[in-house]
């Protein structure tokens, strides 16, 4: 070994130990007991108010410091006891090591890796979300407290998940507005939620708004695309779900995106953060910036002629919607562009300092809810928890309910699952994704506690019977030189069940990184149709990714007897696999997305951010609630081993909207109404259903409640309502009841982004069953 093969590895070493010191001696801000000198400072009295405490720290600092708490890497102020924050960790589906806030180490080398957003989703389960971020920000504040991690996670993704080839869907709850906004509400909760009022346990961050669903598509860069998007579309597709985070999640963080909104860059609009998200749905937290969106906007955007102007059109905003009220735009830059520029910008007269301490205000508000000024949090709630706390048992028993309640079984043909150990005496495993580990965790992962791969789960459960286990393909790419078919059809030729395991990872999706056809990979599909001929016994398809494929020749083919997805399951996804394959759960999970055919992708630009169809073009739409094209299987689909029975108990026939006097409205036929706060007063009725699970296994059952609006301001075709997860016994029935705010849950976004109460028949929707309702004054 050379010297200059020596001395990288010694600063690495270096490193590590500077690290492995630094996690063993945390230094805390406001640390009293180790700095009495500290409790002179208001700042950190924990006795007085938020607001208090935030302007004595504000007015201690200079400006050069203040410019220092704009970047994701606060500067430390020694003279202050403030150490340096790293505000930049994730905790997309577990304890990440992406961004730079979080480590593992030997004192914690792992945490509990859940599955990918988009199959947590499928399991329509809000319980199961907040469940899921309560391990997750306990396992958070565990290495918080050994220094290990921050206390600010960059967690959900909400964006909605509008275009099957997006590289990024997998990070997202799917297609739909209202699955979206519980999702998050319902994952911020448990990762936010504290035991004294106005705290936080961790802070989430609710991204990436707004419209932002491109990443590198034929050469089209999230950097740079502008999002041509509808008053109508932002409304009711798009911004919905952050909405949610931040009025029913009281969420304490939103990220705006990298791209435009038809011509302004999202961190530099006015209207959608001071307007929008501080202006009409009240945030208390702070606003930040996508990774070097700020210097995006102005190195590849040119969206301002000086650095100066970029920082001080993204800092400073005033509410459009109220021009007296003056408040912050981005409040911090994952970046160092505002560290750099904003102290410039406010001597060249271009920004105030009072804006400056606006935005770094909001920061340290957060902070101050999370206890950072708080000194050791050892004497704090939360300060018990530490490495013992990660990867317990309970927590990695979590995550295989996550992904078994999330797996969705497409086909089942003449109930050729589950499948019986006992009498299975031969096996074939064959796919790419057989004995797959990191793909199973797919991106924002952190080290997980621990593998189970589809071929061990598979193994665990049926141990008396003879496995053969073939990838066919060396990788999901399956080209033609890691193609070997013939040992694969060999297999299946001699093996009582062939059980195929394909589909992607983050070679074929990811971010930065969209596809551009909706076919398995390469050779995968040859794969799979050769293999499936020469199979001796039954054939069970295995999807394994985060967004649909065209399986239209799988879904026709009549050897194929079962198909599943299961997207990215997690780290205990083998476990979950084998558990449905073999009867031991009962599959519930329903697509979040709309699995297109091919030809959407020939035909339909990824850039086309419309999602109302269009019949003098031939535009289909996007999504099960506009979308007039064909498809291979619906949002919602999923199937299960039993059989479940609804009746409709009772739900309104008409709904009387209370007009003040004089209004036009009773003179001359209208087809909708203003929403408004008077309007909306009692306008709330209950729909009761009851069902029975009528097979003979427990089960899981997602009731769906949709509607269909009268066809006026080009209303969607169909709309979720609500939903409901429910358990029964064989046999077993339950009456569920679903409450209906008819002016949050019904009403419509107009061509100009007003809402609207149509009036005249309106359809309600839960699996066959059909009610009519009449809307009117």
């Amino acid at each position: 070994m050379s010297r200059s093969d020596i001395y990288p590895l010694f600063f690495l070493f270096l490193l590590l130990s500077f690290r492995t010191v630094l996690a063993q001696n945390p230094v805390f801000a406001c640390d009293v007991d180790g700095n009495p000198s500290l409790a002179n400072f208001a700042f950190c009295n924990r006795s007085l108010d938020i607001d208090s405490r935030v302007k004595d720290l504000v007015g201690r600092l200079t400006l050069q410091e203040k410019v220092g708490f704009l970047g994701n890497k606060a500067v430390a102020v020694t003279r202050l006891g403030i150490p340096s924050y790293e505000w930049w960790s994730e905790a997309l589906h577990g304890v990440s090591y992406v961004g730079p806030g979080t480590h593992f180490s030997s004192l914690v080398p792992g945490a509990t890796s859940f599955p990918q957003v988009i199959l947590t989703a499928a399991s329509f389960n809000t319980t199961l979300f907040t469940a899921i971020g309560k391990v997750v920000s306990t396992e958070a504040r565990a290495m918080y407290n050994v220094g290990l991690a921050g206390l600010t996670f960059w967690s959900p993704n909400v964006n909605i998940f509008r275009d099957p080839r997006w590289g990024r869907g997998q990070e997202t709850p799917g297609e739909d507005p209202l699955l979206s906004s519980k999702y998050g509400s319902s994952y911020v909760k448990g990762l936010q939620e504290a035991d004294e009022p106005d705290k936080l346990k961790v802070g989430a961050c609710c991204k990436h708004y707004t419209a932002y669903d491109v990443d590198n598509w034929k050469g089209i860069q999230r950097y740079t695309f502008n999002a041509i998007v509808t008053k109508q579309d932002l409304g009711d597709t798009f911004n919905p779900p952050f909405k949610s985070c931040v009025t029913d999640g009281n969420v304490a963080s939103v990220m705006c995106s990298y791209n435009q909104v038809n011509g302004k860059p999202t961190c530099a609009d006015s209207d959608l953060l001071a307007g929008t998200i501080r202006g009409d749905w009240k945030l208390n937290g702070y606003i930040v910036s996508d990774c070097d969106s700020v210097d995006v906007l102005y190195n590849s955007q040119h969206y301002t002629k000086t650095p100066e102007d970029a920082a001080a059109i993204t800092i400073k905003s005033v509410n459009m919607h109220d021009c007296n009220q003056f408040t912050t735009g981005l409040d911090l830059d994952c970046g160092t562009f505002l560290p750099q520029h904003s102290q410039a910008a406010v001597q060249a007269g271009k920004l105030a300092e009072t804006d400056v301490d606006r935005a770094i205000g909001n920061n340290f508000a957060t902070q101050i809810r999370l206890g950072f000024f708080d000194g050791n949090p050892s004497k704090l709630p939360y300060g018990g928890l530490g490495p013992s706390d990660v990867c317990t048992k309970d927590n990695q028993e979590l995550a295989r309910e996550a992904a078994r309640q999330g797996i969705v079984l497409l086909k089942n043909s003449n109930d050729a699952l589950p499948l019986n150990p006992s009498k299975l005496g031969s096996l074939a495993v064959i796919g790419p994704n057989i004995n797959v580990t990191k793909t199973m965790i797919g991106n924002y992962e952190g080290t997980p506690c621990k593998y189970t791969t589809p071929l061990q789960g598979l193994i665990q459960a049926a141990s008396n019977s003879k496995i053969t286990a073939v990838q066919g393909c060396s990788d999901v790419s399956c080209s033609a030189n890691g193609f070997q078919l013939n040992p694969a059809k060999q297999a299946a030729a001699q093996a009582d069940v062939t059980i195929l395991i394909v589909g992607a990872d983050q070679s074929i999706e990811r971010e930065g990184f969209d596809r551009t056809d909706l076919n398995l990979p390469g050779q995968q599909t040859v794969l799979v149709q050769e293999v499936t001929k020469a199979a001796k016994g039954l054939v069970i398809l295995v999807i394994m990714s985060g967004g649909p494929f065209d399986i239209t020749f799988a879904k026709n083919d009549d050897k194929i007897s079962s198909i599943l997805w299961v997207g990215y399951p997690g780290e205990a996804g083998g476990a979950a696999i084998a558990d449905v394959l073999y009867g031991k759960f009962n599959p519930s999970g329903r697509l979040p997305v709309t699995w297109y055919p091919q030809s959407f992708a020939d035909k339909v630009p990824m850039t086309d951010m419309r999602m109302r169809p269009d019949s003098s073009t031939g535009y289909p739409g996007r999504t099960y609630r506009f979308y007039t094209g064909d498809v291979v299987y619906s949002f919602g689909d999923g199937l299960s081993y039993t059989n479940f029975k609804h009746k409709l108990i009772n739900a309104p026939k008409l709904v009387s909207v209370p007009l003040e006097e004089g209004h036009e409205c009773y003179k001359k036929s209208c087809s909708s109404i203003d929403v408004t706060e008077s309007l909306c007063q009692n306008l709330a009725f209950d729909v009761h259903m009851r069902v029975e699970n009528s097979g003979a296994m427990v089960g899981g059952h997602t009731i769906f409640l949709f509607y269909t609006p009268p066809n006026v301001h080009n209303s969607p075709k169909k709309h979720l309502l609500g939903f409901e997860k429910v358990k029964l016994e064989p046999k077993a029935a339950r009456n569920v009841v679903f409450s209906v705010d008819f002016c949050r849950d019904m009403s419509l976004v107009d061509e100009m982004g007003n809402k609207k109460v149509a009036l005249g028949s309106h359809v309600l929707h839960v699996g066959d069953l059909k009610h009519f309702l009449t809307v009117g004054v």
